[in-house]
């Protein structure tokens, strides 16, 4: 099965993975376009899902509350934080365009124990990781540090000719607090649309190894293993990750063979 999920060029939904399409646990994702009001439903019995208003506006409605006109930008390339819905399980969201749209939608395992909230984009941590040609701008939407059950959710933009996810590491091992098991998607984008990105996932004993050549609107499964990015000289990229496993932590282990370049940098 190829770690490559090729977006739909055309209708609503853009790329959907789950976890029996995607032979895991705990990672859900899908990506909608929606033209101005089109609608679209988010409802899991067992599941929490954030909703990330990617681009363009929408009107949601869940659970007695009604929230309007939420989006804060045009592109995912913008200089500026999304707006996202904390969605616990048994609670249908009704997600309606008010102009062009692009939403993510990420869900992962949860009992129910957290209330819908808002998370405006004031809220989300943005930071600069790396130097040099390893630059890439992070907004943490839905960090550890904030509630939910499972879902850990990102945004990163890489500049052209730039690498990301670098050097390569994993968290694929349960062995806390040096690194968690985690499983992985990344939603990508290109700017301008026609570009493409380069992802490599591989393990130590290279069990797997795929080189993917990614194009708009694609997505990537990262069950495990290293899974460096790397953008070609004139497009800008964009990701949305979304991680879950059995514990919510985000604890990395870097390639052994690239840590020399770690190292260097913080000199």
């Amino acid at each position: 099965m190829s770690l490559l999920v090729k977006a739909a060029r055309e209708g609503q939904t853009i790329a959907r993975v789950t976890p029996a399409t995607a032979a895991w646990r705990y990672v859900g994702f899908a990506a909608y376009r929606l033209a101005a009001g089109e609608v679209v439903y988010v409802h899991e019995s067992d599941r929490e899902s954030c909703i990330v208003v990617l681009a363009g506006a929408v009107d949601i409605e869940a659970n007695g509350e009604r929230w309007s006109s939420l989006g804060s930008r045009d592109s995912v390339f913008e200089d500026a934080a999304p707006t996202a819905l904390y969605v616990p399980p048994r609670v249908k969201a009704t997600v309606r365009a008010t102009r062009d749209a692009e939403v993510g939608v990420a869900s992962a395992p949860a009992t129910g124990t957290l209330p819908v909230r808002l998370i405006e984009p004031a809220q989300m941590k943005r930071t600069t990781r790396g130097k040099h040609a390893n630059t890439r701008y992070v907004c943490d939407i839905l960090p550890q540090t904030e509630p939910a059950e499972s879902l850990l959710v990102v945004e990163v933009r890489t500049p052209s000719g730039h690498s990301s996810s670098y050097p390569p590491h994993k968290h694929d091992a349960d062995r806390l607090p040096q690194e968690s098991a985690l499983e992985e998607t990344y939603y990508h984008r290109l700017n301008p649309r026609q570009g493409f990105a380069f992802q490599r996932v591989y393990t130590d004993a290279r069990d797997l190894d795929e080189t993917l050549a990614v194009e708009d609107h694609d997505v990537v499964m990262v069950p495990r293993g290293y899974h460096p990015v790397v953008v070609p000289y004139g497009y800008d990229s964009y990701y949305l990750n979304v991680m879950a496993g059995p514990t919510r932590e985000w604890h990395f282990h870097n390639d052994p063979a690239h840590e020399w370049i770690v190292e260097r940098d913080a000199k």
